[in-house]
This record gives C-alpha cells, sequence and structure tokens, in this order.
C-alpha cells in the first residue's frame, strides 16, 4: 500500500442518533463490516469501531468520490439526519476526538481509548490498515492518551455503569443502602457496574453471567459481591432484585417481558449493545425500563466540571491536527514527485544508452563526451519537471488534492509499459518517506534517484 488516496468517513452516534439507530448501524461485527468495505472498488484500507454509544467505518481511496459510495450503504435502516459523513479532514479530527473522549456520551471516559485499539487490532487482523489509517489511527491513540497524561479530561469522569447508578439513586424511591441490585453481564462495562454498586454499599448484590466462572472471578474481585450466578435462573433473580443493570454482548434479549411479568417493582437499566432489555418490558406495571439515552442529563453534569479540560483537549488537537494534515501532505507531494523522477530517469537511461551506442558506432567516445551527454539528459529532465515539482508543493500547501492525485495516476512509473526497455535494467531504489516532514523536498532520499545536479537546480527555485 503506497503512502496516498483520502479518508472518508461515516458515523452513526450518540449525539444524532438513538439507541435503537445506533444498534441497527452495528447489525454486523467490526470483522464483517471491514470485510465487506475492503471489497468495495476502490477501496484500499478500512477501519470500523462500535461501541455502545457509536457505529462508525472509514475507508482509504484515491478519489473522495468512491469513497462516499463505498460508505452509502452502512447504516441502511437508519434515518438521514442521524447518519454523519465525513470528508478527508474531518474524519482526522474525529478521529481524534473520539480517542480522547471528547466525543463520548461520558466526558473524557477511558474505555473509548481501549475500544479504538481493539478496533485497530480487529482490522489489522483482517490486513485493512496501510499507510493512510496507520498514520491517523495512530495519531487519534496518541492524542487520547496525552489528552488523559496532560489534563483532567478524565478527573472525575463517570463510566456508564457508574452514571446508570447516579441515575438509579435519583429515580429510586427507596435509599441506595436498602435497594438490592442485580448486574447482569460480567464483562467491562458489567465489571463497572458492579464496582459502582459496591461503592455505594447497595443491599444484596448479585452477579449474573452467561459463563458462571466469569460471574465468580468478578465477585472475588469486587468486594460487596454477595452471590454470582449464571442465566438459569434469571426470572428468580429479577423477581429478588429492585435495580437490574444489564451489561451483556448478547445478540438477542436477555430479558424478556416473561421474565417480569409476576408484577414485581423493579427499575431496569440497559447499558448494553445492543440492547438487553426487550423495549416491550416498559409496559408492565411496575416495571421501569431505562436506557443510554436515559443517561444524557447525568452526564451533562458530569461534563460541565470539566469544561476548562476539554477546552484543553481542543487546542491539543488543533495543534495535533495540523501536524497530520501537514505531514499527509507533504508525502503525497512527495510521493508524486518521486514518481515523476523515477519514470524520468527511467526513461532518461534507457534513451542515453540508445544515443551513445549509436554515437560508439560512429567512432570512439571520450570519457569527457559520454559525460556531456549524461549532463544533456540531466539538464532536460530538470528544466522539464521543474515546474510541476513547484507546482505540486504549491498543490500540497493549498490542500489541492486532485492535483497530486492526478499527477500521481498520469507520472506512475510503469515501466513494463513504456516499450523498448531491458527488462534487466535496474529502475532505480524505491523511494520512502515517513516521519514528520522536512521544510523542503527530501534531497537525502532522492539521492540516486534524482541526478545531483537537478537536485541543485530545484534547490535553486
Amino acid at each position: 500500500m503506497r503512502d496516498s488516496g483520502v479518508i472518508s468517513g461515516v458515523s452513526v452516534a450518540h449525539d444524532r442518533a438513538s439507541v435503537r439507530e445506533i444498534e441497527a448501524a452495528s447489525s454486523d461485527d467490526v470483522q464483517t463490516v471491514v470485510e465487506r468495505l475492503l471489497a468495495r472498488d476502490g477501496v484500499s484500507e478500512a477501519f470500523s469501531l462500535q461501541t455502545c454509544n457509536r457505529a462508525e467505518a472509514y475507508v482509504v481511496t484515491d478519489d473522495a468520490t468512491d469513497g462516499r459510495r463505498a460508505l452509502d450503504d452502512f447504516a441502511p435502516d437508519v434515518r438521514d439526519g442521524s447518519v454523519r459523513y465525513m470528508d478527508h479532514e474531518e474524519t482526522l479530527r474525529h478521529l481524534m476526538r473520539v480517542a480522547s473522549g471528547l466525543e463520548s456520551l461520558v466526558l473524557g471516559e477511558d474505555q473509548i481509548l481501549g475500544q479504538v485499539k481493539a478496533g485497530i487490532e480487529a482490522a489489522r487482523e483482517e490486513d485493512a490498515i496501510g499507510p493512510m489509517l496507520e498514520d491517523a489511527l495512530m495519531k487519534a491513540v496518541h492524542v487520547g492518551e496525552r489528552a488523559r497524561e496532560e489534563t483532567a479530561i478524565n478527573e472525575g469522569a463517570v463510566s456508564l455503569g457508574s452514571a446508570a447508578v447516579r441515575l438509579a439513586r435519583a429515580e429510586l424511591d427507596a435509599p441506595i443502602g436498602e435497594v438490592d441490585a442485580l448486574v447482569v453481564g460480567a464483562g467491562e462495562m458489567g465489571t463497572l457496574a458492579t464496582k459502582a454498586l459496591a461503592s455505594v454499599d447497595v443491599g444484596d448484590l448479585v452477579v449474573a453471567n452467561r459463563t458462571v466462572a466469569n460471574a465468580r472471578h468478578l465477585a472475588r474481585e469486587v468486594p460487596g459481591v454477595s452471590k454470582a450466578a449464571g442465566l438459569g435462573d434469571l426470572r428468580g433473580r429479577l423477581r429478588d432484585a429492585d435495580l437490574v443493570i444489564t451489561a451483556t454482548s448478547s445478540p438477542e434479549y436477555v430479558v424478556t417481558p416473561e421474565e417480569l411479568s409476576d408484577g414485581s417493582e423493579t427499575m431496569l437499566i440497559d447499558i448494553a449493545q445492543p440492547r438487553d432489555v426487550d423495549p416491550a418490558a416498559a409496559d408492565l406495571d411496575g416495571v421501569r425500563v431505562r436506557d443510554i439515552d436515559d443517561l444524557e442529563t447525568v452526564t451533562d453534569r458530569t461534563a460541565e466540571r470539566r469544561e476548562r479540560a476539554a477546552r484543553e483537549v481542543e487546542a491539543m488537537i488543533d495543534d495535533e491536527f495540523d501536524r497530520l494534515l501537514a505531514a499527509y501532505k507533504r508525502k503525497r507531494a512527495d510521493e508524486a514527485i518521486s514518481s515523476m523522477y523515477e519514470a524520468a530517469e527511467h526513461v532518461k537511461r534507457r534513451e542515453v544508452s540508445t544515443a551513445l551506442s549509436k554515437l560508439e558506432a560512429q567512432g570512439d567516445l571520450t570519457d569527457e563526451q559520454r559525460e556531456t551527454v549524461e549532463s544533456l539528459a540531466d539538464a532536460l529532465i530538470g528544466q522539464i519537471l521543474a515546474a510541476p515539482t513547484k507546482s505540486l508543493r504549491d498543490a500540497a500547501g493549498d490542500d489541492d488534492w486532485t492535483t497530486i492525485q492526478t499527477a500521481m495516476r498520469l507520472f506512475d512509473p510503469g515501466f513494463d509499459d513504456l516499450g523498448g526497455s531491458d527488462p534487466a535494467e535496474p529502475s532505480g531504489p524505491s523511494i520512502e518517506f515517513s516521519g514528520e516532514p522536512p521544510e523542503d523536498l527530501d534531497r537525502e532520499a532522492l539521492e540516486g534517484e534524482v541526478p545531483r545536479r537537478v537536485l541543485e537546480q530545484l534547490s535553486d527555485d
């Protein structure tokens, strides 16, 4: 994969979409989404992110139109107003905002950074991460880590689990210490909910999980858990609980109206994605069902307390965004310029060899005469490509991606198509650019590919 292309993104997230819409956009796992995107025409790289608050996908294509076309049916069952499409620069900034926690329902929460990293590993397994997404995603992770190390963005931040407990304390009639609670699910979110409940000293605290061993492990890890159970006796556990927080990864409903039909007073808070609780359960007498959408009021207060830290992170993102964009611009221009000179050098070597052979047939050539022919060829290359080189640099500085992409297609050195070349003839070293871009064209990287006198001429422009 080469260091070129544009990134396009699509997002269905809590700021625009409901839980049901996010669930609809997450119908396939991330590996399936990535595989499907890679199969689309023009897509060279792909990445997908799914959490309880968002479902997103990103692709790299040569043309932004191809990227949008590849993402058009990402969320076919979601209304248009809930789907956000992002161009190259929007995508770069959005990924940094997501990883730093600025786009989370719970401002500054830490789980999202781990989820981004997990998504990267899943895409790597599908060989879907190339140079473009590598730079964008690694920058996003870097910003996410900086935000948490250098600011207070995550100080006092509540997880969805602790936000659920706050909501329960606000809405339950009984004091939280007299409430018997049940957590369904022993994964990351279930663990956070269990710890949050234990920290407020609820009454009886039970953890239920499909794999009982995982529930027992959590019960040993969190002081205050009275019992670990499987899901086989879920009906009985639900009957005994005043508060139920569900956080499994089940693709189907775990709690149905039938399991709650005995009329017991129960508050269910569903923080799973897809949802664990059948929405029809809310129609039962005595049953209150809350989901992620209902946590907005709780998390809004938390966001207000960390507003100053959020502004610091925003400034950090602005700085890192400019650096990343500049690196992309320089890489693109350098690759296009490299392609031009590589193609020109290949033609020059062939034509100089032909000319020298003809001249030698007319009589012996001196070293000085050979050098004169070589210098003439170098001068021609320099004169012909100096203007396009300057134009490409200017295009990079002006965000003119179309000019750069066109140049890369026009000057892509298809040596097999040039005709008359010797297959054994070396075509010169391949040039790769990495790291922060230099202020001028990387002369050292082009040494041996572009004649020295041409480099000197370019430096004088």
